[in-house]
């Protein structure tokens, strides 16, 4: 049986109608004769979606109890039993109650794919892993909720659901999206304008670029090299010449009159590591093109204009941007150049757009080819085996009275010009061959002594020995070079492999890389120097190693990166090729270095503005909530006090009772506002001691009306590690926000329960309840949820219990009540041991 397909309804936000288009694709599949199932579908009480679901047959749900509540899953195990053609599975990145099948719902969608069921499942954007910090960012919200990229890009079919923020926000104020009470507040929170087009816009880019993989692989599997112009690629051919910078700016420009152009700036460097690249001026250009919003690319090819062309070709570009030519005219003798190459060559589907520039004719640099770097012993070895050997080797033959004859000694010749080759390079091993052939026609071929040779075989045998010769010290020579470039292009290529991991790691630890880079190149010190302007002194942003340099100038090796900005290495001189490597280092560090400042500044952004967004809060509280209780008790102090009215024992004791209870909010106000100052400055210190969890609840209960509290506190809890002060505001806080918000007839439930080696304070309300996208808000400072009255508080209360919770090593979260309303779980550590002791035994007992 082959695997099943998947098919995946995506939007944006929720209410765009995933489901609704998931279920009428169900029913018009029932019409077409499909055998389609409802595995799992929620409607959320919205009717037209609930209306669609008569007519498909639906598989019960499996019930699972959790926490005392019962909740249902889709049944896996039914669903396979049931073995439909299609399944519908609502909610991908839904997390499964604990003790279920699997722990996240796309789990048990692989397992009905893998039986051979085609599945049609919804997601949101915001659900998606690699999507959850952009979303936290742009909504506030962080979604807990999240199904792997890659489960979703394997995903068969991708069908995008869009809806206008507009009209989206319409059909929640229709009431078609939830319900009229949390209607409010979802508008004004996370269904806000912006939060929309933002989330809508990442939802149809992520869409293309699955829609672009999809052609990648079409035409890769079609062998299809012709370029298809689905939309503008500009690729732009960079020589790491000054003219680099013209060229990206045209190409940006060519870009922009086109939505949607994408510009790829590529570098191509030989195989053999021979350029005159300023790896400075390559580096501005790197940044100069992602500051623009495109990529940059390295790529490496001996013959230029077919690597370049191989490279527009694969990834699908329309356009070519070159620079023309740097060549003096006499240069052309080597051949018509780079530009006029690919434009020859280029063919119907890609257009070259050669670019003018003010380094045209003005020349460059021949690449200087750099031999093995073989090393002064070597050379010295070679040259002794490749001159003086010959001359030995011919004294040994001469003391012989058995000589070998001439061939052997020929051989015996070319023996020592293939080791002079091997130990010295081709220029020992040419002198070699020349010496041996001397002595070969002087001392060993008739007639000896002179140069001349008699037998026509003898010299025929002399030509041969120095061709060969030749032939084979080149071959060596040749040899070794490749063998020496391969294994630095290899050392090369793990290092750059390094830098690029490190770039999509987002390592931002400039002292790790400055250690990569002292290790790499064996240096004693590294230092990364900056200063703000040519006139400025320079100033250390990081260095490593004893003893760094202050200025460049001091350095053995310095490696610029832009103007103002140099990597000083200490140690010893680097040679010209390392500096390749070295360069591709530098620009590595600036980067690292500017996102440390902007992580930075960030957050020192953030500080601000919540700093700002308290003192505005603390304002309003001042302006408000602090004197509407001063003004209640102004106004009791001042009845009392007046002579006018005589009043009765009664009114007496109210306007007492009046003045009471305003100090009992003043004093809860400000208590609060301490609370958070403390938590803001990190004073809080907790005294962590073990107590029973029924010593300190009943006592935090103080503060809300009789009978408004049903509390169940088993005596066999284990004791709790925690401050009893804090515990007891935490728990307070609460209770009373529960019992403000609780609308049902019977009391708000205060439960406690172990779990593992914690213990676990749930308190219960039957109000309306908080919407899944809001359950993380209302623990922020100064948050009051939904149409909440003015005079209710300053919104700490939550804030300041999970702050105190945290700081008590415990968790304050919000959850769900099943049939309405909402739950807080206030978690705990149990003390160590666990066991709880009763009062009238002794702790221990001594023998």
């Amino acid at each position: 049986m082959g695997r099943g397909t998947l098919r995946i309804y995506l939007g944006a936000a929720p209410g765009v109608g995933k489901t609704y288009a998931m279920l009428s694709e169900a029913h018009r599949r029932v019409e077409r004769g499909t055998d389609c199932v409802v595995a799992f579908v929620e409607h959320h009480g919205r009717p037209r979606t609930e209306a669609l679901l008569d007519g498909l047959e639906q598989v019960p749900r499996s019930e699972v109890v959790h926490r005392s509540a019962l909740r249902t899953e889709m049944d896996v195990d039914a669903v396979l039993e049931r073995a439909p053609a299609v399944a519908l599975v609502d909610e991908l990145a839904h997390t499964n109650v604990p003790g279920s099948r699997n722990a996240k719902r796309w789990q048990d969608v692989e397992e009905l794919l893998r039986a051979g069921i085609d599945v049609i499942s919804t997601v949101n954007i915001q659900h998606l892993e690699s999507l959850g910090d952009v979303v936290e960012s742009i909504t506030g919200v962080r979604q807990r909720e999240t199904v792997p990229d890659e489960v979703v890009r394997r995903a068969d079919q991708i069908e995008l659901v869009d809806m206008s923020p507009q009209a989206l926000r319409r059909r929640m104020a229709h009431g078609n999206i939830y319900q009229p009470d949390r209607m409010d507040a979802a508008l004004s929170n996370y269904f806000r304008p912006g939060n929309l087009t933002a989330l809508r816009e990442l939802a149809l880019l992520w869409t293309a670029d699955r829609v672009d993989e999809y052609l990648q692989q079409y035409r890769g599997e079609h062998d299809i090299r012709t370029t298809w112009q689905a939309r503008e690629r500009i690729v732009v051919g960079l020589t790491g010449g000054p003219e680099g910078r013209t060229l990206i700016r045209r190409a940006s420009r060519i870009a922009a009159k086109g939505s949607g152009s994408e510009i790829l700036a590529v570098y191509i460097a030989r195989s053999d590591g021979l350029t005159s690249v300023s790896p400075k001026e390559l580096a501005v250009q790197r940044t100069l093109v992602e500051d623009l919003g495109g990529t940059f690319h390295h790529v490496i090819g001996d013959d230029i204009p077919a690597a370049l062309l191989e490279f527009a070709r694969g990834v699908n570009a329309t356009q070519i941007v070159l620079g023309s030519s740097r060549r003096k005219t006499w240069q052309y003798i080597y051949g018509p150049g780079v530009g006029a190459t690919v434009a020859r060559e280029s063919g119907p589907d890609l257009d070259v757009h050669i670019v003018t520039h003010e380094e045209v004719a003005k020349g460059r640099g021949l690449p200087m080819a750099r031999g093995a770097r073989l090393g002064r012993a070597r050379l010295v070895w070679g040259w002794l085996v490749g001159v003086v050997g010959p001359v030995l080797l011919a004294v040994v033959l001469r003391g012989m009275e058995d000589a070998p004859g001439l061939a052997n000694d020929v051989l015996l010749f070319l023996f020592l010009t293939v080791v002079a080759a091997l130990l010295g390079g081709v220029r020992p091993a040419l002198a070699s061959a020349a010496v041996g052939s001397m002595l070969l026609n002087y001392w060993f071929t008739p007639p000896t002594h002179t140069l001349t040779v008699q037998d026509p075989e003898n010299l025929v045998a002399i030509v041969i020995f120095f061709a060969v010769a030749v032939a084979v010290s080149s071959v060596v020579d040749l040899a070794a070079r490749r063998t020496h470039q391969a294994a630095r292009l290899r050392a090369e290529s793990e290092i750059l492999s390094f830098l690029a991991g490190s770039v999509l790691r987002g390592e931002t630890a400039l002292d790790a890389l400055l250690e990569r880079v002292r290790e790499t190149f064996a240096m004693e010190s590294v230092a990364l120097l900056e200063r703000s302007s040519d006139v400025e002194p320079w100033t250390c942003a990081g260095s490593v190693g004893p003893a760094p340099v202050a200025r460049p100038e001091d350095a053995d090796v310095d490696m610029p990166v832009g103007d103002n900005m140099a990597l000083a290495l200490s140690g010893r001189v680097l040679p010209a090729e390392d500096r390749r490597v070295l360069g591709a280092f530098a620009a590595q560090a600036a980067v690292v270095l500017d996102r440390q400042r902007l992580v930075g500044e960030a957050e020192q952004a953030r500080r601000l503005a919540e700093g700002n967004r308290i003192r505005t809060a603390l304002l309003a509280a001042v302006s408000h909530d602090l004197r509407t209780p001063l003004a209640g008790i102004k106004a009791a102090v001042s009845s009392l006090r007046s002579d006018d009215v005589a009043w009765s024992e009664q009114d007496q004791a109210e306007l007492l009772e009046g003045i009471e209870d305003g100090a009992d909010r003043l004093g809860h106000l400000v208590g609060n506002l301490l609370d958070m100052s403390r938590l803001q400055t990190g004073t809080v210190t907790p005294l962590i001691r073990e107590i029973d969890l029924d010593e300190v609840v009943p006592m935090a209960l103080g503060g809300v009306p009789d009978g408004s509290v049903d509390l169940d506190i088993p005596e066999t809890l284990p004791m709790v590690a925690v401050d009893p002060g804090l515990l007891e505001r935490v728990v307070a806080n609460i209770v009373e926000n529960a019992v403000k918000y609780h609308s049902g007839q019977e009391p708000v439930h205060v439960a406690a329960s172990a779990l593992g080696g914690r213990v676990e304070l749930r308190v219960v309300d039957r109000g309306r309840g908080v919407p899944e996208e809001a359950k993380e808000s209302i623990f922020e400072p100064f948050q009051r949820y939904g149409d909440a009255p003015r005079g209710a508080g300053v919104g700490l209360g939550l804030a300041v219990s999970r702050g105190f919770a945290e700081a008590m090593g415990g968790t304050l979260d919000a959850e769900d009540t099943p049939g309405g309303g909402l739950t807080m779980v206030l978690t705990l550590a149990a003390a160590p041991g666990g066991a709880r002791v009763d009062a009238d035994l002794p702790a221990q007992v001594t023998s």
